[in-house]
């Protein structure tokens, strides 16, 4: 499997908000995308991470934005007046990551909006298994949108391979819910038939075929491994001992 790979046509606008500097951006499919750029300082282990994580939300029935590879020519940047965005492009000739972007959504606040407790339990349980440390109240990373929730960015979940060295040793590492956002939401009883549901859900072939999605171009920089195939190997086999273990399970 692979994801659709289109070709930016116009840069729209920045997003200040994102950290890592996403942009508006319109392509050749006519359609618009959040795009988070290899260029910028997090670097293409995070768009790895939105793939295979993002990927894994979505074969668990999630809603996560559809994602695609959005081809980039650096002459786009000639166009822009701001001096960042320019740099930021200019450095992200080739495929960037899109995510295609929902007109109209609306953050979600835990004050104003209420979320179904089974919902709640297998968002915190997705979470806990890729760690995600990025949803929290302070960023939730979440969209209401059609009054339904969406869960987005997700480039912080998979640390463990930022050290591949050290992956063996953490693959039962602990999952701290306690500032999760979701977690007042859920129950006991929530949480205990989201981790039957979800975890008979993730086999090794649903796995491959996440992986599967990432771009040969951003797992070849990975020096570790000596070929591209032996790096989605080793998420795959890095997710399924964590499945396994579940002493992380909230």
């Amino acid at each position: 499997m692979t994801l659709q790979r289109v070709t930016a046509t116009r840069y729209v606008t920045p997003l200040r908000e994102g950290g890592s500097l996403p942009g508006v951006v319109e392509a050749d499919d006519l359609g618009t995308y959040i795009v988070k750029f290899t260029g910028a300082g997090q670097g293409v282990k995070a768009l790895v991470a939105e793939v295979v994580a993002g990927g894994l939300g979505r074969a668990l029935g999630l809603r996560v934005p559809e994602l695609v590879v959005v081809d980039l020519d650096p002459v786009v940047a000639r166009a822009e007046p701001d001096w960042e965005v320019q740099e930021l492009l200019a450095r992200s000739g080739g495929p960037n990551l899109g995510m295609d972007f929902l007109p109209g959504a609306i953050g979600f606040d835990p004050v104003a909006h209420t979320v179904p407790a089974d919902e709640a339990a297998r968002i915190l349980w997705f979470d806990a298994l890729v760690e995600n440390v990025d949803r929290t109240w302070r960023n939730p990373n979440l969209l209401r949108w059609h009054r339904e929730l969406w869960s987005i960015d997700h480039g912080a979940c998979l640390y463990f391979h930022h050290s591949w060295a050290r992956a063996d040793g953490v693959v039962g590492r602990a999952y701290d819910a306690s500032d999760h956002v979701l977690l007042p939401f859920t129950t006991t009883a929530a949480r205990a038939s989201a981790d039957e549901e979800m975890a008979a859900a993730v086999t090794r072939s649903v796995l491959e075929a996440v992986v599967a999605e990432v771009p040969e171009e951003w797992l070849a920089e990975d020096a570790f491994f000596s070929s591209v195939s032996a790096a989605r190997a080793a998420y795959v086999e890095h997710l399924l001992a964590r499945l396994a273990d579940r002493t992380w399970v909230p």
